[in-house]
């Protein structure tokens, strides 16, 4: 695999395991470049029968992936090229969700920064995460902004905590540590940061060293729900406060005041949080 095919994505290849590094400066925002990058990478390891997993990462020791680019207030028409070739069911941010969730590999995140809005969207709908105790965090950062998750956040929250807790994590637009993820089901398991690598890295292996077609028959007993009647609610639901007035004045707010900048994104929630006001 040509490592200098992309340019926020840093990708190598391993006895099975193929290992994707995001590296989309300063934050990790997920643009029009991430975004098209990974639907890319996860279409042409579609039907690569030698990778068997792959590993998510990042370069940027605090944040995973920031959040769906704020900038879209600006360029609404940003992503139409990615949303071109779409069935109608879905959008181009719920598009990569469901791509990731049906992707035929084991998927796994290693989570020891920051995750919120379209980051912890995409947490959700790999196979598995796991999270850095004391680094790790994650959050649907959605209501802060006007909006409400428009990337598959409802349904893949409702599947892994269930709805009151989902109903929790969308309307409190907090940012929730690595044990409490752990402790509603967000993630599969809360370990101390120092041991987060060599965890996902055995995990990685021995199940890339399973024998031929247990990875398959498990992946085919353990299907994904069919969300499609989910997502369209969600994106009416998204589409719907996205347009409104408050929607406009706080994102414009948050990208005046700092978001999509290290300093900004550090506690993103305390920033917006103070534009409500």
């Amino acid at each position: 695999m040509n490592h200098d095919a992309y340019a926020t994505l840093r990708v190598s290849r391993e006895d099975g395991i193929v290992r994707v590094t995001l590296d989309n400066t300063p934050v990790n925002v997920l643009n029009v470049a991430l975004m098209s990058e990974l639907r890319h990478l996860l279409t042409a390891l579609r039907n690569d029968e030698s990778v068997r997993v792959i590993v998510f990462d990042s370069a940027n020791p605090e944040f995973f992936i920031a959040h769906v680019d704020m900038t879209l207030v600006d360029t609404p028409d940003a992503f139409d090229e990615l949303a071109a070739d779409l069935p109608d069911c879905v959008n181009v941010f719920q598009a990569l969700g469901e791509l990731l969730r049906h992707q035929p590999q084991v998927t796994i995140v290693k989570l020891a920064g920051t995750a919120r809005g379209g980051g912890a969207e995409f947490v959700a709908a790999a196979d598995m995460a796991f999270a850095a105790i004391g680094r790790a965090g994650i959050g649907q950062i959605e209501a802060l902004m006007g909006i409400v998750p428009g990337g598959g956040g409802t349904q893949y929250l409702a599947g892994r905590v269930g709805r009151n807790r989902a109903l929790e994590v969308v309307l409190s637009a907090d940012l929730y540590d690595a044990e409490t993820a752990e402790r509603y089901g967000w993630v599969n398991r809360a370990v101390p940061a120092g041991e987060l690598d060599d965890l996902v890295d055995r995990l990685a292996r021995n199940i890339a060293a399973l024998p031929e077609g247990v990875i398959a028959a498990a992946k085919g007993a353990l299907v994904p729900e069919d969300l499609a009647e989910g997502l369209l609610r969600e994106h009416d639901a998204w589409a719907g406060q996205f347009v409104r007035p408050a929607a406009e004045r706080l994102i414009r707010g948050g990208l005046a005041h700092g978001a999509q900048t290290p300093a900004g994104e550090r506690d993103l929630e305390g920033l917006l949080r103070g534009l409500a006001g």
